[in-house]
């Protein structure tokens, strides 16, 4: 059931826009600072403005200790509003 529940949350959130957000984060290592470290993050997010992704970036810089080197993302909306609609009917089968 609880993997019910995370797919009607995640249908919603896309219903409102919401995208699949891959970023590719390449980070320096704290005691080894001329070796970068790859991290991938993926989360549904809005474009263009991407609260989640910054969030999240505003997150490391504070609280981590690999400084940030680059940050690449992808975005695809998975479904949009107008591709949801209401359907009156029942398809009966044996």
């Amino acid at each position: 059931m609880a993997g019910s529940t995370q797919g009607n949350q995640e249908t919603e959130l896309m219903l409102k826009g919401y995208g699949l957000t891959t970023a590719e984060i390449l980070y320096r290592m704290p005691d080894h600072r001329h070796l970068l470290q790859s991290f991938i993050w993926q989360h549904y997010d809005i474009a263009p403005k991407f609260p989640e992704l910054w969030r999240f970036l505003d997150f490391w810089q504070e609280k981590l200790d690999g400084p940030l080197f680059s940050v690449a993302y992808t975005h695809r909306r998975l479904i949009a509003p107008n591709e949801w609609r209401s359907v009156d009917g029942e398809i009966v089968l044996h």
